[in-house]
């Protein structure tokens, strides 16, 4: 990954690739993800995501929820809530239960806002 780099300049249909960043997220100091084999999609216009492993999130903070968006390149998205406590993170987090063809690599794998 380069120093600086600019939506403008990735590619659509969007690139998958692994990555070996550390990615640890949390919420009111609860560990929600610690990785070092994301996936990152770049595409046009949109900021770098991360799909994390389903196997390095905690999911009993995740309560799915009701409704799917269709990304036209990736497939029908499924989303959950985060909760932790008594807080509550409305559809932080989406995944593609049955991805497209060319991005089967994010099956069991999941991503935040």
């Amino acid at each position: 990954m380069s120093a600086t780099e600019s939506v403008w300049d990735y590619p659509r249909p969007p690139r998958l690739e692994h990555s070996s960043d550390h990615v640890v997220v949390t919420h009111r100091g609860q560990v929600i993800v610690d990785t070092t084999s994301p996936l990152r999609i770049l595409e046009t216009s949109h900021p770098p995501t991360y799909y994390l492993p389903r196997g390095d999130v905690d999911l009993s903070v995740l309560k799915p929820v009701e409704g799917t968006t269709f990304c036209e390149f990736k497939g029908l998205a499924a989303y959950a809530d985060v909760v932790v406590g008594d807080s509550r993170l409305p559809r932080a987090v989406w995944w593609y239960p049955d991805p497209s063809p060319g991005y089967s690599e994010l099956l069991d794998h999941i991503a935040l806002y």
